[in-house]
């Protein structure tokens, strides 16, 4: 699959690596683009006021205090669902406003199975024993790992729902070589059998 106007979802489970593979992607030139930044914006402006009005103790001198609100929606799926709900139409309505009128290729990280309908998905893929080891590594206790984990996509159906697949089950150099070989495909300069995990 390819994204006929150069857009693309790139995405994995918390620990996987993907913001690793966007940043070796902006390198190459890409540009790039952090739905998770987007979304720091959205919750200090537009989505400030429906936020608060659904979790009012979530709201600290005048802003939603983003580490209440976490513990608040990764405990309890229902909610998750609310808050996604009320902020990904603004955090992806800012996004495509954004690129538009931009021609060249532009990959967004998003930490889920979600985005602009029609666009194409790199899974950035490790076993779960990994990205538990690397977010414990990143200063994140067990449990909350396990509680972020546990409001993911499984393994499983991130790599159902992916159209590339870039491994990154072991060392950084592997990881930049196939970042390096994503790049070149995004780009238009190699083979799509060349892509690891292309359909």
């Amino acid at each position: 699959m390819s994204s006929l106007d150069g857009r693309w979802l790139i995405t994995g489970g918390i620990g996987s690596g993907k913001t690793e593979v966007r940043r070796l992607l902006a390198v190459r030139g890409i540009h790039t683009v952090d739905a998770d930044a987007v979304g720091h914006l959205v919750l200090a402006g537009e989505g400030l006021a429906p936020v608060a009005e659904r979790w009012p103790d979530v709201v600290l001198e005048g802003q939603i205090d983003r580490q209440a609100l976490a513990r608040i929606v990764f405990d309890d799926p229902g909610e998750l669902e609310v808050l996604e709900a009320i902020t990904h139409p603004m955090i992806f309505g800012r996004i495509e406003a954004d690129l538009k009128g931009f021609s060249g290729v532009a990959v967004v990280e998003v930490p889920l199975l979600e985005g602009p309908k029609g666009w194409p998905m790199i899974v950035v893929d490790a076993d779960d024993e990994t990205r538990l080891r690397r977010a414990v590594e990143r200063g994140m206790s067990e449990a909350d790992v396990h509680r972020r984990m546990a409001s993911q996509p499984s393994r499983a159906e991130w790599l159902a729902a992916a159209d590339v697949v870039v491994p990154n089950h072991d060392k950084i150099q592997h990881l930049e070589e196939a970042s390096a070989v994503l790049g070149d495909y995004l780009l238009g300069g190699l083979r799509t059998d060349l892509v690891p995990g292309h359909r």
